[in-house]
């Protein structure tokens, strides 16, 4: 019996060590990622819209193409520096986003969701941006085909009773003068993505508002308050943002002011927490990571799709 035991336990392990990428399609992906760098990078870098628009219809049909590559799954497309990818530590899914600038006006946020699959096969939920038909993106609940888009940098995996909940951390390039950073939840109902729901506990005031279905901070355009989660306080860290004009209802003239608030995991909630800190942060020590964007507007992520 305990023969038998070791036979099927061998079996199975053989199974799974076999269904894997295989090294001639890992070799296929490299050169089609190859071929993929350049338009990924001319997406951002392209000196008129008609350039940026026409390599990012070029990446995104090309990228497809290369998903379909059985176990693609386990390819970190690591050289595609201008888009984001991130996973959870479970590995149950990947979500790469990027963004196309039509204008100083108009940014499209673009991605998709791609599932790991036991045989390997390409199950994607392409990601499409509707934020500004939206009346109140704050206040909506949608999927994957109504998506209040952003360019994620976090994944903050947590868990209420046997249910995992996916809370993205992304930043918003809305318009001319205003930036946007957004903390989203995403589940998945029946296997399909569902972003945003009743996740957060904030009071009312000027800046935040009750029974929001996901958070955005809104601010004045390049002043970059951070936020982000903080692992070994395990708490979403956001910077107290004030206007500048003292005109609360102009969000446009909202900076940080050296303060910071945050967000912790209770009971299926982020709940507000004020006032994190007693003492004055100095200047580079805060207690989150660097903006997603360089002073050119470019990516910056390494193979996990961490910003630095």
């Amino acid at each position: 019996m305990k023969n038998l035991s070791f036979l099927t336990s061998l079996l199975l392990f053989s199974a799974i060590a076999s269904a894997q990428l295989s090294k001639s399609d890992y070799a296929a992906l490299q050169q089609r990622e190859d071929s993929m760098k350049a338009y990924a990078i001319a997406i951002v870098r392209a000196e008129n819209p008609e350039e940026r628009a026409y390599a990012d219809s070029i990446f995104t049909r090309m990228f497809v193409r290369a998903l379909v590559t059985p176990y693609s799954f386990d390819y970190p497309f690591d050289s595609l520096v201008s888009i984001s990818r991130l996973a959870p530590p479970d590995s149950s899914f990947k979500i790469f986003t990027w963004q196309l600038a039509i204008s100083d006006d108009n940014v499209r946020k673009h991605g998709a969701i791609q599932m790991r699959t036991k045989d390997g096969a390409l199950k994607l939920f392409p990601l499409i941006d509707r934020t500004k038909n939206m009346q109140s993106p704050e206040d909506s609940v949608g999927n994957n085909l109504n998506w209040v888009g952003a360019l994620y940098y976090k994944i903050v995996p947590k868990k209420a009773g046997k249910r995992t909940y996916y809370t993205l951390i992304g930043f918003d390039d809305y318009d001319m003068r205003i930036d946007r950073k957004i903390v989203d939840v995403l589940t998945f109902r029946d296997g399909e993505p569902v972003f945003g729901g009743n996740y957060f506990s904030i009071p009312d005031n000027d800046l935040k508002k009750k029974g929001i279905a996901r958070y955005i901070m809104t601010f004045k355009k390049a002043s970059s308050p951070k936020l982000n989660y903080d692992p070994e306080m395990d708490l979403i860290i956001l910077e107290h943002l004030v206007s500048e004009s003292g005109e609360p209802e102009k969000k446009y003239t909202y900076i940080p002011d050296g303060d910071y608030d945050g967000l912790k995991w209770k009971n299926g909630k982020w709940v507000f927490v004020k006032k994190l800190f007693t003492e004055t942060t100095p200047e580079g020590k805060e207690p989150v990571p660097l903006p997603i964007l360089d002073k050119k507007g470019n990516g910056k992520f390494d193979t996990k799709g961490n910003n630095h």
